[in-house]
């Protein structure tokens, strides 16, 4: 049903541009469903490495990168007892999908090295809890000070917190919570898109709006003390 939604590229583009800065040369993606994100996140760095639980989307994840130069496909859910020295880490809309989200976030962090970033993109706000959201196995949705709680349970850093995409979260409000609607990859969808999604990420560029669809997040792994 996630991969319904790869139509949306400005929004895809958006959340690119928003994590890239922060992710260093040799970056782990989690939950990487079929690759779209890695495709994109992957360009100008020496290694990249997108991962997968679900084994169908692994093994696309996996055929798709087979021949790749940069990109590695790796098996891997959260919590987990490996450990790394990834130059930085992302998750989009994950870590609502895992029950115990401090425990994700603490192991993901002993897979970054230190002072390395973790990049986390969520859902927002509870009340916009729909049924699609329950249908693709959400636990919770986050505000700016539960997924800050969050991170600083697992030891993370917080560097950057904001919402992000306010019209998003009335027209999900309206149509997902409202109208119990599904979201697919339409001709309305990629119309939203190129106007709507492209004006806002524009837009949000210069004012951070006081609520989201989601909520954008950079924690830091701390440095090893001497």
């Amino acid at each position: 049903m996630l991969e319904d939604l790869r139509g949306a590229r400005h929004y895809r583009r958006w959340l690119v541009r928003l994590a890239a800065p922060y992710l260093g040369d040799s970056p782990i993606e989690i939950g990487s469903g079929i690759g779209d994100y890695a495709a994109e996140l992957a360009v100008g760095r020496e290694s990249y490495t997108a991962t997968e639980y679900d084994p169908q989307r692994f093994a696309v994840l996996a055929d798709r990168f087979a021949d790749h130069p940069v990109i590695n496909a790796r098996r891997l859910g959260l919590p987990t007892d490996q450990t790394g020295g990834y130059s930085g880490a992302a998750m989009f809309n994950v870590l609502e999908h895992i029950e115990d989200d401090s425990a994700a976030l603490r192991s993901l962090a002993g897979l970054v090295q230190p002072g390395g970033a973790v990049v986390v993109y969520v859902p927002a706000f509870n009340g916009a809890m729909s049924r699609f959201d329950r249908m693709i196995g959400h636990y919770r949705r986050y505000t700016k000070r539960s997924l800050a709680a969050t991170m600083t349970a697992a030891g993370l850093r917080v560097e950057r917190l904001h919402y992000v995409n306010s019209v998003g979260l009335i027209s999900w409000f309206l149509l997902m919570r409202c109208l119990r609607m599904v979201p697919r990859d339409t001709l309305a969808l990629r119309c939203y898109d190129a106007t709507v999604i492209r004006s806002v990420s524009w837009l949000e560029r210069f004012l951070r709006p006081p609520f989201g669809q989601s909520v954008f997040a950079v924690g830091r792994v701390p440095e090893r003390r001497s």
